[in-house]
Parts: structure tokens; sequence; C-alpha cells
């Protein structure tokens, strides 16, 4: 079948059809922009998180990577989560808040959110993928069996019916699930990819808030010492 026919055939089939097809294409543009615009967005995210974490460990005063962090417009990822961790830290030691527990506590809530929001942003659209990928091939299917029901309904006028006679419809109606094929099965791969180097980010974000926390512990420790040493 060359290009020519392929066309004709598409442009041959009934509305129905037709506008499966349209649907399987839309479906198929969103889902290949999504994994382009997710691949990008993820990868930038990994080296971000890996070069924050390289500033953070070489870091030995964390109130001046903390004013650099803040005086910055587009925090994301590890920098995102460090900032909102040591801001309630400090917030709660002016509050007057000394117990290591309770400063412990505020602090990992507010990484927790922080953390949240950027898991969020990192994995959204990624079902999108999903869907495309399990409900295109039954939308292609759908286009199949309606166009083989045209195709068979119109021999109802023909009396002589032959192969030649329904083999063009039948034609037009299996495009319809190869279009549905065609926009599922990337999806699909996509979308596995997507999700496993989305866990892989999701995974530095993580091993940075343990490490994070451990300095916190420390600090929080230190300071509950020293005024229970001042109180003595």
């Amino acid at each position: 079948m060359n290009e020519h026919s392929l066309m004709e055939l598409i442009l041959d089939a009934s509305p129905v059809v037709q506008g499966v097809m349209l649907i399987l294409l839309l479906m198929s543009i969103m889902a290949w922009a999504i994994t382009f615009a997710k691949s990008y967005q993820i990868r930038k995210a990994a080296a971000e998180a890996k070069a924050f974490d390289d500033v953070f460990w070489q870091t030995t005063e964390l109130t001046q990577l903390y004013n650099q962090v803040a005086n910055e417009e587009d925090k994301r990822g590890s920098a995102s989560i460090f900032e909102a961790g040591f801001k309630e830290f400090v917030n709660l030691k002016k509050q007057g808040v000394l117990d290591a527990s309770d400063l412990m506590n505020g602090t990992q809530r507010a990484m927790r959110v922080a953390f949240s929001r950027q898991v969020e942003t990192l994995e959204n659209q990624t079902p999108l993928l999903a869907t495309v990928g399990s409900s295109a091939p039954y939308i292609g299917l759908f286009g199949t069996v309606w166009g083989v029901m045209h195709a068979f309904s119109s021999l109802g006028d023909i009396q002589n019916a032959t192969l030649a006679a329904v083999a063009p419809g039948i034609s037009e109606a299996l495009i319809a699930t190869a279009m549905g094929l065609f926009a599922a099965i990337p999806a699909v791969i996509a979308y596995n990819r997507l999700s496993v180097k989305a866990d892989r980010v999701v995974g530095l974000y993580e091993n940075f808030a343990e490490g994070f926390l451990t300095i916190i512990q420390r600090q929080a420790h230190a300071l509950e010492k020293k005024m229970e040493a001042e109180q003595g």
C-alpha cells in the first residue's frame, strides 16, 4: 500500500472513523510533546539536585547558603527543600523553641511539604502518557469495529457481494487500530522510562533531606545542651 492509497483510504473513511483517527492523532501529538518536555525537565532537575548537593556539602555555614538560596527567584528541587526546612528551623529558634525534638519535628514537617510539592511538579502530566497508552488501542478498536460495520452494511445494496467490494471498507477500519497502536506503544514506553528517571530524582531529594536532617539534629541537640548548661 503506497502513501497515496493510504491517504485515499483515510479520506474515504466514514466520518466516525475519521473522527477517531483525528482523536488518535491529537493524542499521539500530545504524548510526544509531554515526552520531550518531561524528559528535559527531569534531566534538568537531576542536574540541579546533584549540583546543589555538591554545594551543600562543601558549605560550612548553612546560614550563608540559606541567604543565598532565599535571594534566588527560581528555586526548585533540593534548594527549595533546604530553604523550607532551614527557614522553619530558624523561625522556631526565634520563637524560643529549644527542645531538640520540637525543632526536628517542625523542620521535618516543613521539608515534607516542600518535598511533596517538588515531587508533584516532577511527576505531573506523566499520568497522561499512561492514559494515552491504555485508552488509545480501545479508541482505535472502536473505530475499526464501526468501520467494519459500515463496510458490511453498505453491502446490503449490492446483489453480488465480493471481497473487492468490502476490502476497502475493512482497510479503512483497520487504519484506526493501527493509529491506536501507533499512539499507545510510544506513550507506554515513555511513561515507564520517565517514571524510572523521576524516581531517581526523587531518590536524590530523599538522600539530601536525610543528610540535611542529620545536620539539623546535631545543631538542635547542641543548642539544647547549651541552654541546659546556661540554666544549670
